[in-house]
């Protein structure tokens, strides 16, 4: 049970702005209210500071509300100021250390994913990985955690065509049919998986990191050579690695599944 907030006021302009946030456009005041459960005049007031400050913009036209450049600005302090780096990298080492394989943390970035931390286990396999490096998300298993957590409409817009669909050495999903069958399989297992898609011989385990909205903030993989685990043996990879990915959702705020 939670214990009611001491300062009232504060919690609804944060809960007021999380829901503007989690929006697709701006919002009516009154599905703001309805949504919130708070008295309209409330929500017209806290709008009315919101909007003096610059958190909020007002659509007079439209009658709706969304974010505003400050809420904007305070998104480029977090980029930043790396915390989702920052708070991973401890727990992505505790990772590799209770595994003993190579580990790492990513972010979706049109239909990329961009490394923000790599551990690698000692005596391990070299990894074309690096903090920094970009793969199509397609083809890894940390990319497929993430595209299985977004809306349909957004893979079908990353994928309009069979030609934004990158191979490597003819192996991946090389339609939207196929692709869709692959997310599909990771909602339905619970986790992710690439098996030398990247590179021959190489597997990886991988399971998205929720945020406060429980949308796909990042996604923490674990790779190893193929020939040391056999795949059933990936579903225990894969508790271990899903219980990282709740401390670390847990730690932006966020809602781990």
């Amino acid at each position: 049970m939670k214990t009611p907030s001491k300062v009232p006021a504060a919690q609804s302009v944060l809960r007021l702005l999380t829901h503007l946030a989690a929006q697709r456009g701006p919002t009516p005041a009154a599905h703001v209210a309805s949504a919130l459960d708070l008295p309209r005049s409330t929500v017209y007031q806290l709008l009315d500071v919101l909007v003096e400050q610059g958190f909020v913009v007002h659509l007079p036209e439209e009658h709706r509300y969304g974010l505003g450049i400050a809420a904007f600005e305070l998104s480029s302090g977090f980029s930043r100021q790396e915390p989702l780096s920052r708070l991973g990298r401890p727990l992505i080492a505790q990772l590799v250390d209770r595994l003993g394989e190579s580990a790492h943390l990513v972010v979706l970035h049109g239909r990329d994913v961009i490394y923000l931390v790599e551990e690698r286990a000692a005596h391990r396999p070299s990894l074309v990985s690096e903090v920094g490096v970009r793969l199509p998300a397609h083809l890894t298993a940390s990319g497929r955690a993430l595209l299985a957590a977004v809306p349909a409409a957004q893979v079908r817009a990353l994928y309009p065509n069979q030609a934004s669909l990158e191979l490597r050495d003819g192996r991946g999903p090389g339609s939207r049919l196929e692709l869709r069958a692959v997310l599909d399989r990771v909602r339905t297992d619970g986790y992710a998986t690439e098996d030398g898609e990247i590179t021959p011989g190489i597997a990886s385990v991988a399971l998205a990191v929720r945020d406060h909205a429980g949308w796909p903030a990042a996604a923490i993989a674990v790779t190893f050579a193929r020939d040391r685990f056999a795949a059933a043996h990936w579903p225990q990879i894969a508790q271990a690695v899903m219980a990282t990915a709740a401390e670390l959702s847990r730690r932006i705020g966020g809602q781990p599944r």
